[in-house]
């Protein structure tokens, strides 16, 4: 008997369409591109999955996901990254489709780095891992 097809989250778009809905991140752009005529200075988060691992005998994908915040200044960006920050942590408990995000750890929390493409940029950027059940 084969094992039955195990079907993935857009683990990008789960985290998109979560902070997409949040009233406090209602200010920016959330994400897994930048938004056309981008510079760095407009309140904009984009998610990128970085990589994690898929654990087969617990149907857990453990994805690591990038979350790069920008603003204004660099003050803006900073309160914004820690809206995010804090959002993100909501996201247990989340379902997905058929996935189930039941566990949220920060693997690198909110830190100033520039964006050496966009000279007028002001970045925090952050790592989480998620655990997610999928079937």
């Amino acid at each position: 008997m084969a094992d039955p097809t195990v079907t993935f989250p857009d683990v990008e778009r789960l985290v998109v369409d979560f902070l997409t809905d949040r009233a406090e991140l209602a200010a920016a752009t959330v994400d897994n591109v930048p938004p056309a005529g981008f510079d760095g200075t407009q309140q904009v988060v984009l998610v990128s999955r970085s990589g994690g691992a898929w654990i087969d005998d617990q149907h857990l994908d453990t994805p690591l996901v990038d979350i790069e915040v920008y603003g204004p200044d660099k003050t803006t960006a900073h309160t914004l990254a820690l809206k995010v920050r804090a959002a993100l942590l909501a996201l247990r408990g989340t379902l997905y489709g058929t996935a189930s995000v039941t566990d949220v750890v920060e693997a690198d929390g909110p830190r100033w780095l520039p964006d050496w493409n966009r000279s007028a940029a002001n970045r925090y950027y952050s790592t989480v891992r998620l655990n997610i059940h999928a079937t």
